[in-house]
């Protein structure tokens, strides 16, 4: 039998024992403290309550669809509406707040989830393990445990000697590879069915589209402004400087060339070394802009030749058949810096994975390191403008960063590649 799918099954089994837990721990606790906190809204008690309790499914929900993308990529989306920015504060806001959860769509879906999720969730789950603890038990069936158990039914096997405990035994062999071939099935069914339950229909799937590309395209329009702005500020504090200053010296040279030579051989060495500054500098921007091996070589040379410049131990992963489109590479591109940044300047890590890759018509980032974790995606923050920039391609950002680490930020871009 093939290793890497025992050693598949065998994680498949972990994976689905976690999830059961889950299922039956988190999500029956959540869906009852929801309803209870629901029906408290007449008393004006849940009025404070629900905010709270809902932002708890939600953060359960999503800790589920991470688990989805990351074990049995299963895509879900997150369909949650912003609050306005203008949301007021004090007794005022609760009641708002309150309001506005309760006519989101999502939180109903989430509502649905849960009930889905502690009844054929746990089922489909604990299947996984359930079947391998099966196996195991028909075999301790025939190594002797029958006879303090005189007596028990394995499944439809009256145990009762040691041939009817070898029969259990080799029905066990038969559910151990079931377990086998299926674990991994198991625990990607259980996420098909979060799927179903969390993923918003086609109309509203559409609307939310449209919502987050207007969003998004604003969010460009103001990046490319401050872009442009940046451009203007450096060409002017650096480049233009230093080249003013070369005129200068060249003017003070034409003075002095007959009257004091040496001195204008030493402005002529200065104002040298001014172009050659102005130059180096041109160069940084230019490739801050849009660096040349991106332009020439593609997306996954680019990475590359930006992980020999990390000041730490950087491993890439690259299977792209082809290329993207510019701008998808270009967003891509940098961010991947940003994120590479971060985990140098913020998580101290020692070590840092990327692995670059185009699959189901996505192309997709994952940037692992080893730093101290606690990375989230806060308004202002880093990993906030670089799901800006991914949104204006329709594309998604998840990050997970427990304290102490490590960090997983995973990125995914639709688009064809050429």
């Amino acid at each position: 039998m093939n290793t890497s799918r025992v050693r598949g099954a065998l994680l498949a089994a972990v994976q689905g024992l976690a999830l059961a837990l889950l299922s039956l721990g988190v999500s029956l606790a959540l869906f009852i403290v929801t309803v209870l906190s629901m029906a408290f809204i007449v008393l004006g008690v849940g009025v404070f309550t629900t905010p709270l309790v809902l932002r708890m499914v939600r953060t359960h929900a999503n800790h589920r669809r991470l688990l989805a993308a990351s074990w049995s990529d299963v895509r879900i989306p997150v369909p949650y509406r912003k609050f306005p920015a203008d949301l007021r504060t004090g007794v005022t806001g609760q009641v708002e707040q309150c309001s506005l959860l309760m006519k989101d769509p999502a939180t109903w879906r989430d509502m649905r989830w849960l009930v889905t999720d502690m009844t054929g969730g746990f089922v489909v789950a604990i299947l996984a393990p359930g079947l391998y603890a099966e196996g195991v038990f028909g075999l301790l069936l025939m190594a002797g445990l029958w006879k303090p158990i005189d007596g028990y039914w394995y499944a439809f096997i009256p145990v009762d000697s040691q041939g009817t405990a070898t029969l259990a035994a080799l029905l066990g062999c038969v559910w151990i590879t079931l377990a086998t071939y299926l674990n991994p099935y198991l625990v990607k069914g259980h996420f098909k069915i979060a799927q179903a339950s969390l993923a918003p229909g086609e109309g509203a799937e559409l609307t939310q589209r449209i919502d987050r590309l207007t969003e998004t395209r604003n969010d460009a329009v103001d990046t490319s402004a401050a872009e442009l702005r940046r451009i203007e500020r450096d060409l002017h504090d650096g480049a233009q400087a230093r080249l003013v200053s070369v005129g200068m010296d060249l003017g003070t040279i034409e003075a002095l060339i007959e009257k004091d030579p040496e001195q204008a051989k030493r402005l002529i060495g200065q104002a040298r070394k001014s172009s050659a500054d102005a130059l180096t500098e041109l160069r940084d921007l230019v490739r801050g802009i849009h660096p040349p091996v991106l332009a020439e070589r593609g997306v996954g040379d680019a990475v590359k030749a930006l992980a020999l410049r990390m000041p730490v131990p950087t491993e890439v992963a690259v299977d792209l058949p082809g290329r993207p489109d510019a701008p998808v590479e270009s967003a891509a591109y940098f961010a991947i810096s940003e994120v590479l940044t971060n985990a140098v300047k913020h998580a101290g890590a020692e070590r840092i994975w990327i692995d670059l890759h185009h699959r189901d018509g996505m192309l997709r980032v994952g940037v692992t390191d080893d730093g101290r974790g606690g990375a989230a995606v806060a308004p202002g923050g880093g990993l906030s403008g670089i799901e800006r920039r991914l949104g204006t391609f329709d594309g998604v950002l998840a990050v997970s960063s427990p304290a102490g680490g490590p960090t997983m930020v995973t990125m995914e871009i639709p688009c064809e590649l050429s």
